[in-house]
C-alpha cells in the first residue's frame, strides 16, 4: 500500500480546490458557518447545474457520455476534496452511482443515448427495485414478473424498501422473466418509467416519521422491449454489477463521517463528564480504532484497484468491508446514547440537525420529531440491512474465501 499519490492527482486537487472556493457561498469555509432556511433552498436549487457546469457530475465516465474521462486516482482526489468541503457531489444517488455506471457496463448504445445524459444533467431521478416481501437476502427468489406482449414488458409483482420511489421517474428493476428457469438464470434487468397508471407508490412511515422507504405494486404496468439492460435473463449477472458499484464507492472517504462523529462524542462526552467513565473512554478509543482501521483498509481497497489486484486479501477485504463499517457505526450510535443519556430523548439533542454526521436532516414529519442524533441512531439500524445483511455478509465470507461448506438449504429448497 503506498501512501503517496502521484504528482499529477495532487495538481488534479489544486485545480478542485479552487473550483470549489470560487463556486461554493461565501463564507463556506469559515467556522460555524451556517445558511438560512431561504438560502439553503437557493443553493439546493442551483448547486447541480455548477456541478453539471463545472463537468464534475459522473467526472469518471467517458468523455463520449458526457465526462471528463479522469483516472482513477484523479476520481478518488474528487471525491476527497468534496468531501474535505462537505459539498454535494452528486444530482442522484441512485442514476449517478448505480444505474449511470451499470448502463456503461452493459446497455446498449441506444440506451446509453437515452439514459446517460438526463443522469448528468440531474432531469431524470431513479430508485431501486430489487427487494421484495420475501426475497430481500434471498434476492434471487424474486417473484414479480415480466410477461413480454408484442413490444411491451407486462410486469405485476410488488417491491419493498424502495427509496425516494414516490419521486422517481425510473426505476432499475429485477423481474422474473422465464419461471421455468432455475432462480438464477429466469430474473431480467428493466428500467420500468415509474408515472404509470399500473405502478402504486406507498410510503411506509419510520419512528422517526420520515418514509423515504417505499411499497411498490405493479399492476399490468407496462415497459418498452428494449429496456432490458444486459439481456433478457441475464439480470443476475448485471444486478451483481450495480451492487458492485454501491459497495464500492468512496474507499478513501467513508470514513470520514464517522471520525466527525467521533469528534462530536468526545466533545460531548468532555462537556457532561462521561469522558471520565473508563467504559465510556474504552468504547470511544474503540470506535476511532475502527475508523482508521477503515481509513487504512480504503486505501487498502485502493492500491487493489490500481494494481487490478484479484487475490483473496483483495476479495476478503470487498465483502467484508460493508460489514464493518456498518457494525461499527450501529454500536457508535448505541454509544452515543450512552454519552447523552436520558437527553437523547429530547428533540434538540446534539447538534443542530444538518450538522450531525450521517442524519436524516432536517426532515421532521408526521407528528414525531426527533434530534439529528436520534434519527442518526435509527438509520445505523437499517445499515446493518441494507445493500446486504451481516448475516448474509457473514455466509459470503464463509463460502467465498474461507471455503467452508455451503449453509443447508431448506427442506424442498434448491
Amino acid at each position: 500500500m503506498d501512501l503517496a499519490y502521484p504528482s499529477e492527482a495532487e495538481a488534479f486537487r489544486v485545480e478542485i480546490k479552487s473550483w470549489l472556493k470560487e463556486n461554493l457561498p461565501d463564507g463556506w469555509f469559515e467556522p460555524g458557518f451556517a445558511m438560512s432556511d431561504a438560502d439553503r433552498t437557493k443553493f439546493n436549487k442551483e448547486w447541480p447545474a455548477k456541478l453539471f457546469a463545472g463537468g464534475w457530475i459522473c467526472a469518471t465516465w467517458p468523455t463520449e457520455y458526457g465526462g471528463k474521462g479522469l483516472s482513477t486516482m484523479q476520481g478518488v482526489v474528487l471525491a476527497e476534496e468534496f468531501a474535505y468541503a462537505r459539498a454535494p457531489m452528486r444530482g442522484d444517488f441512485f442514476g449517478d452511482t448505480l444505474v449511470g455506471p451499470t448502463l456503461l457496463q452493459w446497455g446498449t448504445e441506444e440506451q446509453k443515448q437515452q439514459f446517460l445524459p438526463g443522469i448528468l444533467k440531474g432531469e431524470i431521478r431513479w430508485c431501486q427495485g430489487f427487494s421484495e416481501p420475501n426475497s430481500g437476502s434471498d434476492l434471487a427468489s424474486l417473484k414479480t414478473s415480466a410477461v413480454l406482449d408484442g413490444n411491451e414488458w407486462v410486469i405485476n409483482g410488488q417491491k419493498v424498501w424502495t427509496t425516494q420511489g414516490h419521486h422517481a421517474d425510473y426505476c432499475f428493476l429485477l423481474t422474473r422473466t422465464d419461471p421455468e428457469a432455475p432462480k438464477h438464470a429466469g430474473i431480467s434487468y428493466l428500467l420500468v418509467p415509474m408515472k404509470q397508471p399500473g405502478i402504486e407508490v406507498r410510503g411506509i412511515t419510520q419512528p422517526d416519521g420520515t418514509a423515504d422507504f417505499c411499497e411498490v405494486f405493479f399492476t399490468d404496468a407496462r415497459c418498452p422491449a428494449e429496456n432490458v439492460v444486459g439481456g433478457v435473463n441475464n439480470g443476475w449477472k448485471v444486478a451483481n454489477s450495480t451492487l458492485a458499484f454501491e459497495r464500492g464507492q468512496s474507499a478513501t472517504t467513508g470514513y470520514r463521517r464517522f471520525e466527525e462523529e467521533y469528534r462530536i462524542l468526545v466533545e460531548v462526552a468532555t462537556e457532561n463528564g462521561r469522558i471520565h467513565d473508563p467504559t465510556i473512554r474504552q468504547r470511544l478509543m474503540e470506535y476511532y480504532t475502527k475508523v482508521q482501521i477503515l481509513r487504512i483498509n480504503g486505501l487498502r481497497n485502493l492500491t487493489s484497484t490500481l494494481n487490478k489486484s484479484k487475490d483473496m486479501g483483495t476479495i476478503a477485504l470487498g465483502v467484508t468491508n460493508k460489514m464493518f463499517w456498518s457494525e461499527m457505526h450501529k454500536a457508535a450510535m448505541e454509544l452515543a446514547l450512552d454519552i447523552f443519556g436520558a437527553e437523547s430523548m429530547l428533540i434538540n439533542t446534539g447538534p443542530e440537525s444538518g450538522s450531525w454526521p450521517g442524519a436524516i436532516r432536517d426532515r421532521r414529519r408526521d407528528g414525531y420529531p426527533v434530534s439529528a442524533m436520534m434519527s442518526s441512531f435509527f438509520f445505523s439500524r437499517s445499515e446493518t440491512i441494507w445493500g446486504g445483511t451481516s448475516q448474509i455478509q457473514r455466509n459470503i465470507v464463509g463460502e467465498r474465501v474461507l471455503a467452508l461448506p455451503k449453509e443447508p438449504k431448506p427442506a424442498g429448497g434448491e
